[in-house]
């Protein structure tokens, strides 16, 4: 006679992370990505903000903790704690900041601005810059990123500047935004900013749009941490690094796992790379010679799905439709009406291709006058409907999906340890 499987028991588990935070949450949906593939039974204790009951978390009735190791608070509650903990947090040059005892997963923080300086170098951008936080332990995380920008600075023996700016509240907002504008108005242009975050990085956007300094043509701008909020919250849309998160908080899970069962990992230390760079508005920098140009282009990129017309870009720019048209014309190669249209165009794709809206959506927020007329400019830029070219994007993606191997049942019971991050060293 056949038993049925007896039932897993559950470890119960603390995850100690701002859940308010991207770079956290995406860390919690990699630790929940671990569960679904292996079928770990673990109750969570996750509250959004976990530091309002900070007190006496070294006393939880449980089994585990994954823990946010960026906040002082955290560590230092942790330090006697006799259950397995796993750290999560910044990558530090100095083997010191790291607790001795502990396995810790980091994000590489040197690749994440190599990757960034890369970019805008490739971008044609003759000067770099950072924007990075004021000096604090909680902000630890932020001066690492500025040592890896300034050791990339000093082996290119080149002069590249960091402005930590204020920490920004609301009764210092308006003074922070005036010393920032100031700092970007005296850099050399055109200029690539490295920002520590996406949040510094609208900062950033804000100045530029605020007092008139073209993005990109005058100051690139890129984030770290690709947060789908900051987007939504921008006029110009902001290239950012795409951090390894979710793979750290696989690999936070797969350690936990392991010392559940009894394995010790004490000093052990991960660091995970960057996954890439979404490339958006803000970094797709033009050298350009005409100044009516890129002043009509920075114009262009906040209102193009507006409904702008030429002569309001002529009107902002401030000379005649005719002599416009003749600066983009020798500049671009086409039209001024063309350049809105291609930044519609490229909205519109980018809305078909997330799927978040319907095709006559699509079309009231990217500014087209119908969606008859959308419909027209597909098929005359892309050879298409709107529909045929979400399909067509579709189409790799699922291909993709198939050809993956799906998750083994089985690996819950021995996992190995994760082979893709490296060592510290």
């Amino acid at each position: 006679m056949n038993r049925a499987p007896a039932a897993q028991t559950a470890h119960r588990i603390a995850l100690l992370f701002n859940a308010n935070k991207v770079y956290d949450r995406e860390i919690i949906a990699g630790i929940g990505h671990y569960l679904r593939s292996t079928r770990v039974a673990w109750d969570l204790f996750l509250e959004e903000d976990f530091r309002c009951r900070l007190a006496g978390i070294e006393r939880f009735d449980g089994d585990g903790i994954i823990a946010d190791f960026d906040d002082p608070a955290v560590a230092s509650a942790l330090a006697g704690c006799p259950l397995p903990v796993v750290a999560v947090g910044s990558s530090f040059e100095d083997p010191t900041q790291y607790p001795a005892a502990l396995p810790y997963i980091a994000t590489d923080n040197r690749k994440l601005v190599s990757l960034a300086w890369t970019h805008l170098i490739g971008a044609g951008l003759p000067h770099l810059a950072m924007y990075s936080l004021p000096i604090a332990q909680e902000n630890r995380w932020a001066q690492e990123r500025e040592r890896a920008f300034q050791a990339l600075a000093q082996a290119e023996d080149v002069q590249a500047p960091v402005y930590r700016g204020l920490a920004t509240s609301a009764p210092s907002w308006n003074q922070a935004i005036e010393q920032l504008s100031a700092w970007l108005h005296a850099l050399p242009k055109p200029v690539g900013v490295i920002a520590v975050t996406d949040a510094r990085a609208r900062h950033l956007l804000q100045a530029c749009l605020m007092h008139g300094i073209a993005v990109p043509e005058q100051v690139a701008i890129i984030g770290i941490d690709n947060d789908p909020l900051t987007r939504t919250l921008t006029r110009i849309p902001l290239s950012s690094v795409i951090q390894g998160t979710e793979e750290m908080g696989k690999t936070a899970a797969h350690l936990l796992h392991q010392m559940l069962g009894g394995a010790r990992f004490p000093g052990r230390r991960i660091l995970v790379p960057p996954v890439g760079i979404n490339v958006l508005e803000s970094t797709r920098h033009e050298p350009l010679s005409s100044p009516h140009v890129m002043r009509a282009r920075h114009f262009i990129r906040q209102y193009a799905c507006q409904g702008i017309k030429t002569e309001q870009v002529a009107d902002y720019v401030g000379v005649s439709r005719s002599s416009l048209e003749e600066y983009f014309r020798r500049e671009l190669h086409r039209t001024v009406h063309q350049e809105i249209l291609r930044h519609k165009l490229d909205a519109a794709k980018a809305l078909l291709a997330s799927r978040d809206a319907s095709s006559a959506e699509v079309a009231i927020r990217c500014g087209f006058t119908s969606l008859q007329y959308m419909y027209a400019v597909f098929r005359r830029e892309l050879d298409c409907t709107p529909r045929e070219y979400q399909d067509r994007v579709a189409q790799p993606a699922s291909s993709a999906a198939s050809a993956s191997p799906q998750p083994n049942a089985q690996a819950a019971q021995a996992p190995a340890l994760p082979t893709l991050p490296t060592d510290a060293t």
